[in-house]
């Protein structure tokens, strides 16, 4: 039944996420593709795996214990924080302590963690930032 329940908040969700694409702006820029192919993708595999869920649901589920749970609900309070963050601080910095929390929790030693924050945020800056031209939130240091 849980997995159902689950299947139905998410297909809400990819339906409302599909609709969140829709009344995104043209830019004056337009190309082929537009600032809703990614969307449009994420919100069809969001409704995807949770008609998965509706049609074949697990017979047994698994629910995790209390301090699993609570590691769940802090990360995605990470997440929520780090999206906040980005506006005030910019991307380089929260990404950094975000990527850096999320890899130490999944198991990486704190110092690989902190490395592989900072790596990982200064490599999408600089992929997608100066190589591609993208524009990522600037912080009070410029980027």
């Amino acid at each position: 039944m849980s997995d159902r329940i689950f299947g139905a908040v998410g297909l809400a969700l990819g339906i409302f996420y599909l609709w969140a694409a829709t009344i995104i702006p043209d830019s004056f820029m337009s190309d082929v593709v537009g600032p809703r192919a990614f969307p449009y993708i994420v919100g069809a595999i969001i409704c995807i795996c949770a008609i998965i869920f509706l049609i074949l649901p697990d017979p047994d589920p698994v629910w995790p214990g209390l301090r699993d749970l609570a590691e769940i609900i802090f990360a995605g309070a990470v997440m929520f924080l780090y999206g906040w963050a980005l506006s005030p601080a910019g991307f380089v910095v929260p990404t950094v302590f975000a990527t850096a929390y999320l890899t130490w929790r999944l198991g990486t030693p704190p110092l690989w963690s902190l490395v592989t924050g900072a790596a990982t945020s200064v490599g999408i800056y600089v992929v997608f930032h100066l190589v591609l031209g993208l524009s990522l939130a600037k912080g009070p240091w410029g980027f």
